[in-house]
């Protein structure tokens, strides 16, 4: 099987969705001249009618597609940078993610949000933001975060095919991550997670970049610990089954989640364990998250993020 980029697999979803859909189209911040290499030569493959570049103005791409929604279009809106999602709050999350309950269900919003998101490039707070958290917290709008090409451009094609909001990001750590991906058509559904790797003693689960980072460390204990790592893919929907079932083999999870540890989705994630699967635990769980502060530029931002060492540490201190 061929292999791609994560950042090429992403691109090949909207060609195939564009391609069979004439009302796809995308909508962002230079996206013709192909800020990022999902969005590249789009323009000239399906026009200036469907590839329409934006002035500065989040709240207008978001406000623009939410209404063309309305009206049976399937509008991606690409913020290039996750960080930036926050002008257009208001749009997102009042009125696109909870259009379809207010209005009876008489009115479906097949809108598509994307961003580049997370740490480690040294891009300092605005462009390593990994917003997740604020999303989830409004009902109606489901969030994916793939950790592959394969789940990127097959979670992709599920979300411009829904007919109410997703919000899809991806991590720009993995944007030139290669993987395999099929040439035929295939889809992956949001709310399914997927074991990257089993094992008996301790469940991780994760999502985006911390997903390769969990995986590298499994790798790295194999002799010692048998690890099970969980990638979630989507975090709404939630696949809890996944999580129960992994915890009654292994009794143990370390969650790693890229934001901060405040107020985050690790500790939605624990509280419905805590809640349902209490029973299973035989210890406490952990959680790996930004630390409860700004994201720094510069070297000082590694001191601050989720890591190798620190998923390790906490596995070793889960199996004590």
């Amino acid at each position: 099987m061929r292999e791609i980029t994560l950042i090429e697999a992403i691109r090949e979803a909207y060609i195939e969705e564009m391609q069979v859909d004439e009302k796809v189209f995308l909508v962002g911040q230079d996206i013709r001249g192909g800020n990022f290499p999902n969005t590249t030569g789009l323009v000239e493959m399906f026009g200036d009618d469907r590839v329409l570049d934006t002035p500065i103005s989040e709240t207008a791409m978001v406000g623009s597609a939410f209404g063309a929604a309305q009206m049976g279009y399937r509008p991606v809106v690409d913020f290039m940078s996750g960080g930036f999602a926050y002008v257009a709050a208001c749009e997102v999350l009042l009125q696109s993610a909870q259009h379809y309950f207010q209005h009876g269900g008489n009115v479906s919003v097949p809108l598509v949000i994307t961003a580049g998101v997370g740490a480690g490039l040294k891009l300092a707070n605005e462009h390593s933001v990994t917003p997740h958290a604020m999303f989830l917290h409004h009902p109606g709008i489901k969030v994916a975060f793939p950790s592959t090409p394969y789940d990127a451009k097959g979670l992709m094609k599920s979300a411009i095919r829904d007919n109410n909001p997703v919000c899809m990001f991806w991590h720009l750590a993995l944007m030139m991550e290669k993987g395999q991906v099929p040439e035929e058509e295939y889809l992956v559904p949001l709310g399914v997670a997927d074991v990257k790797r089993e094992g008996t003693d301790v469940t991780v689960v994760a999502t985006g970049l911390q997903v390769k980072h969990a995986l590298e460390v499994a790798a790295n204990l194999e002799s010692e610990v048998s690890v099970e790592v969980v990638d979630l893919r989507s975090m709404e929907p939630l696949d809890y089954e996944a999580i129960s079932r992994s915890l009654e083999k292994t009794n143990r999870l370390v969650v790693v989640d890229e934001d901060t540890e405040r107020c985050g989705f690790a500790a939605e994630l624990i509280a419905q364990v805590v809640d349902k699967s209490f029973d299973l635990l035989d210890a406490p769980i952990e959680r790996i998250c930004i630390d409860n502060m700004p994201i720094p530029g510069g070297y000082l931002e590694a001191h601050v993020l989720p890591n190798p060492a620190k998923i390790e540490t906490a596995i070793r201190r889960v199996i004590a």
